[in-house]
């Protein structure tokens, strides 16, 4: 290609669907530097707050998923619904007259699918990348009419009809950079104790934040520290326990760091978080979240657990006393965390993000 290739890199909603495509998107300009990429998400998605701190070029459209919750307030988003579908569509193709993307990529959420139709009623290489072992919605809509289709899990091949390609998560390539010690500085913890992490995906998890509360006095005689992310919405109902051991965030920018400075990781399971864990080698404790598409997150869990890499419990297991038992247990057993770890460190794919980025440019190079 004789000029610099415009990219649209299209996804969000969550954490999930927007990192796999901020690594995407950095894995591309480090290997061409001269590549114009614009991000498409969503207003009413975490991309709002995250894509205007990255200074990347980008575009939010007015357009959020369908209200399941049978309430007025859900009622009354949904009949905003198709103005904001005209409203996005009419964004979408002003954008693309402009841009005159060369591929786009999709990787899930709801603001991805205009995007991904666009792209194929123009007939523009598409490239859908899939992250977990149940295909969200965006993914079973168009992976027979795009390009190539990548997929972190075997199983979700069984749900769409296109032939994909089983390559693994894209996760930021700086997250298994961490460093311990500067880590635990960072958040004013002490380098000699024993460290765990509790978060529950990039908007937290109530369940997980109402059982750390229970958990933290035991926590604190045992003279574990804590990092807690309790997720931006649930902040200022758990910011009290802030203490000298008990560091309580809203959201964790670096979490490199975190990673690096826990020795062991309390949390949902999420695909990008499960493939996080794995390129970081870290032990965990996963508690999945049931109402996730096809019980997604404990097939998510479970492929660690049988290894050995992690402990599964189930929310209506998740008792305060029992696994506040179960975590001064592993901490306490240095062997055992050793062994998790290896394990942990064993499943993760460091490759994905440079493989899909090798398939993406098969299809315009």
């Amino acid at each position: 290609m004789d000029r610099a290739m415009n990219i649209i890199i299209s996804g969000g909603g969550t954490g999930g669907h927007l990192f796999p495509a901020l690594a995407i998107g950095d894995e591309i300009k480090r290997r061409y530097p001269d590549a114009n990429i614009h991000y498409i998400g969503s207003k009413f998605g975490i991309e709002k707050d995250v894509l205007p701190v990255k200074n990347v070029n980008h575009s939010l459209l007015p357009i959020r998923g369908l209200q399941r919750t049978i309430n007025l307030e859900g009622i009354g988003k949904n009949l905003l619904l198709p103005g904001r579908l005209m409203s996005s569509i009419s964004i979408i193709k002003s954008l693309f007259r402009e841009i005159n993307p060369d591929l786009v990529i999709g990787t899930g959420g709801y603001a991805c699918a205009l995007p991904l139709r666009e792209a194929i009623r123009k007939k523009v290489p598409t490239l859908i990348q899939e992250q977990n072992s149940y295909p969200g919605v965006t993914t079973r809509w168009f992976a027979d009419k795009a390009n190539t289709v990548c997929i972190a899990f075997e199983e979700a091949q069984s749900y769409v009809k296109k032939k994909c390609v089983l390559v693994g998560n894209p996760v930021r390539k700086e997250i298994n950079s961490g460093n311990r010690e500067a880590g635990l500085k960072q958040f004013g913890l002490d380098l000699d104790k024993k460290t765990l992490f509790l978060f529950g995906g990039s908007q937290g998890s109530l369940a997980l934040n109402q059982a750390m509360e229970k958990m933290i006095s035991s926590l604190s005689i045992s003279n574990t520290q804590v990092i807690w992310q309790t997720g931006k919405n649930h902040h200022s109902n758990y910011s009290h326990h802030e203490s000298e051991i008990c560091k309580v965030l809203p959201f964790i920018d670096d979490m490199a760091n975190a990673y690096a400075a826990s020795d062991l990781v309390l949390s949902r399971s999420g695909a990008i978080t499960c493939s996080e864990l794995t390129v970081c080698g870290k032990p965990s404790i996963l508690v999945p979240f049931p109402a996730a598409a096809a019980d997604h997150q404990t097939k998510n869990a479970d492929a660690l657990a049988k290894h050995g890499a992690a402990a599964l419990i189930a929310e209506k297991d998740l008792i305060p006393e029992k696994v506040a038992a179960l975590i001064q247990s592993l901490l306490d057993q240095k062997n055992q965390l050793i062994e998790m770890a290896a394990a942990s460190l064993k499943l993760g794919r460091f490759d994905a993000t440079s493989k899909i980025v090798d398939l993406a440019m098969e299809l315009i190079l």
